[in-house]
């Protein structure tokens, strides 16, 4: 199984990656725009292991996506890419719409065109097995 996973550079996206590592033989695909929540080096210890790959990228980057997907053939995509600091919200509201609407829409619409088994924009019969698993953060003011 590949699998994506969005944000695992951050807190609860490394510390899941470790453990699929340690308990499964997927392969991860961890993609990561490392920004000030990131923490790459809390990874080091699995950048060496088989079955994980890094790619630093934006998943606003459909482009990259579409890549991604094509070169890995991705089963399931994790989201836990977003910006959550609510201090950051009000100095830059912008960039959390583009991260947690945009780039989820892009995850979503790749993750749709690459699992379709069809080429009818109205059917909706989707690759057996495939999931895409959102993980939510609330921000409180």
């Amino acid at each position: 199984m590949n699998i994506l996973i969005t944000g695992g550079a951050g807190f609860i996206g490394f510390n899941f990656i470790k453990f699929l590592l340690s308990k499964y033989k997927y392969t991860i695909i961890n993609l990561d725009l490392l920004t000030y929540a990131s923490n790459l080096e809390s990874l080091v210890d699995r950048v060496d292991h088989e079955n994980y790959h890094f790619i630093k990228g934006d998943i606003c980057n459909r482009d990259l996506l579409n890549d991604i997907f094509s070169q890995y053939n991705i089963d399931v995509v994790i989201n836990f890419a977003a910006e959550s600091h609510v201090d950051r919200s009000i100095d830059d509201p912008e960039i959390f719409l583009k991260t947690n609407v945009i780039g989820t829409q892009a995850l979503l619409d790749t993750a749709k065109k690459n699992w379709k088994v069809s080429s009818d924009k109205y059917d909706r019969e989707f690759k057996k097995g495939v999931k895409f698993i959102q993980q939510m953060k609330c921000m409180v003011l």
